[in-house]
């Protein structure tokens, strides 16, 4: 007769005893798992960054090497944002049912795929498609890490979103210099190789160490909200968040915000170009650097940056006052660059102003979209507002259209700095008591 043998009752062993069976039902996390989760998150998001803001180092390379138009090696980068943001709804829904791990996987997989093809382009249409093929993988990595971001800090939305988020905007600081000294001596194709292999087998390891949230959630004992986040006392679903018309609102003023960060994003080179101050050397504090350098390395810092500060901010004073002080500051570094844009310490300044002053978008709507839809269906909801910026995208081969036809840069900086006022306007006096009616229905 098999008898089972004792299992101890008290400490590690007992502990390994009950594992896998009944371990996380008796045994809740303690208070530093789901900083540990952030963290892990944030690493991840940090490891995507190049895909899209080290991408303005590989527009000349390709336009010199294949003699493509700068619109039509900016086409790709649309191509990329329209696909990772328009990806993201669905991987949210994923994610909302299968936790973050074979979402994030299946991102860092695609991610690899995506530029170890940039590699080895010979076509536009092929470089459309390995756009097409990471913006999907990186869809998947930043929709996760920020729908689980909101998940698992209902209590600091902006401040936990705002940690994920400013990774993936100052997460290629890092990496611009290397990226630039691979491309100078080894060429573009080595850059994308190496690149892409290593920062999509990272995020594939770190993928395995993701929990579910909302399998933890409930063991953890979370304190409320300050009373003056006003958040949802209910979870929509995407379809009924879908029928709400301040989400519709939202998602204008996401597009207005988002076009001129992103025309910044993508032409930073060819505006350095434009003016001909790319190579002049800038001296700021001791530090001396060619100016386009100086500035993909600071604006990337302060794009990051500016995520964990307006989020923080955001949790303190609100959402909606915290958009308009970002939303104002943009339009006056936009409507600077125009006078000032062309001298070497003004562009690295001003360029450095409006990252800090745009980045923001991706911690606040976030935030305020799981505040107004609730934390059940956050990623999906999340997803389906980020989908804004897949539209914003195509401000970026319009931009490069309207320069082209003008010679200059200054009717796109107008119109981007006043699609910056609108946007202030249209928060305080549209979105904002909408969103408060519907949280007090």
């Amino acid at each position: 007769m098999n008898v089972e043998p004792a299992r101890p009752q008290h400490g590690p062993a007992a502990a390994l005893a009950r594992w896998p069976e009944d371990f996380d039902e008796e045994v809740p996390p303690g208070a530093a798992f789901r900083w540990v989760q952030l963290a892990m998150a944030m690493v991840c998001m940090a490891t995507i960054a190049n895909l899209q803001y080290g991408w303005t180092l590989f527009v000349d390379p390709l336009g010199d090497r294949f003699g493509w138009s700068q619109t039509a090696i900016q086409a790709a980068f649309a191509v990329f944002v329209l696909f990772q943001t328009w990806s993201v709804p669905l991987e949210g829904y994923l994610v909302d049912r299968y936790g973050p791990r074979p979402v994030v996987l299946a991102g860092g997989l695609l991610c690899a795929i995506g530029w170890v093809m940039n590699a080895f382009v010979d076509s536009l249409s092929l470089l459309y498609v390995a756009a097409a093929i990471t913006g999907i993988g990186a869809g998947a990595v930043y929709g996760t890490c920020v729908g689980t971001a909101l998940k698992w800090f209902p209590d600091r939305r902006g401040l936990a979103v705002g940690l994920v988020v400013a990774c993936f905007g100052a997460g290629s600081a890092l990496t611009v210099v290397p990226i630039s000294g691979v491309i100078a001596s080894r060429g573009f194709e080595a850059a994308f190789l190496y690149f892409g292999l290593g920062q999509g087998l990272l995020v594939m390891a770190l993928s395995l160490g993701l929990e579910d949230p909302s399998k933890i959630m409930k063991r953890l004992n979370i304190q409320p909200p300050p009373s003056r986040l006003k958040q949802t006392k209910r979870d929509y679903t995407p379809a009924e968040t879908l029928h709400q018309p301040v989400f519709w609102v939202m998602y204008v003023v996401f597009v207005l915000v988002a076009a001129g960060g992103l025309v910044a994003t993508a032409q930073l080179a060819p505006m350095a170009r434009d003016f001909k101050i790319h190579d002049v050397p800038v001296n700021l504090m001791g530090i001396v650097l060619p100016a386009l350098t100086f500035a993909l390395a600071l604006d990337r810092a302060l794009n990051g940056i500016t995520r964990l500060v307006f989020g923080w901010v955001s949790d303190r004073i609100g959402r909606e006052e915290t958009m308009v002080i970002a939303f104002l500051l943009e339009a006056v570094a936009i409507f600077s660059m125009y006078e000032f844009g062309s001298h070497p310490v003004g562009f690295v300044l001003l360029t450095g102003l409006i990252y800090f002053a745009w980045g923001e978008i991706y911690s606040l709507f976030p935030s305020t979209c799981a505040d107004t839809f609730g934390s059940r269906y956050a990623a999906a909801n999340a997803g389906m507002l980020y989908t804004a910026k897949g539209v914003a995208s195509l401000f970026v081969p319009l931009s490069s259209l309207a320069v082209a036809s003008t010679g200059d840069w200054g009717g796109v900086f107008l119109a981007t700095g006043a699609m910056n006022l609108v946007a202030a306007t249209i928060v305080w006096w549209v979105m904002r008591p909408m969103r408060y009616r519907l949280l007090d229905s």
